[in-house]
């Protein structure tokens, strides 16, 4: 069973940095795609930012220039920067497969801006 474990969440002031990790039990290249999703109260859950196997990166209109996904041989990364009280919420990592249809998430990991 693949686990996905994040963390890096916290309270920070509005205006503020923070870096999110997501590890894999298995290589991250296992995954065609890797992403973070947020999910605030009372509001859906969204996808946030997403990169494939091949690197190829896309974001959500409300964080672009603001925030960055990357990924080493080991761990997915969200920095996010200029934070803003609408980004606080849970955010998840998610890894995919579309050869087998798999998907997989993590328990989340909360993020809350101040104003």
């Amino acid at each position: 069973q693949v686990q996905l474990v994040e963390s890096g969440g916290g309270l920070v002031q509005a205006g503020g940095s923070l870096r999110l990790s997501c590890a894999a039990s298995v290589s991250i290249f296992s995954f065609n795609v890797m992403a973070w999703y947020r999910q605030a109260p009372g509001k859906q859950r969204e996808l946030v930012a997403a990169i494939t196997s091949g690197g190829n990166t896309n974001y959500a209109d409300s964080v672009k220039g603001r925030f960055t996904i990357s990924r080493d041989n080991a761990q997915v990364y969200l920095q996010m920067d200029s934070l803003k009280p609408e980004d606080t919420a849970v955010y998840y990592c998610n890894a995919r497969t579309i050869v087998p249809k798999t998907n997989y998430w993590g328990k989340g990991t909360l993020v809350t801006v101040s104003s």
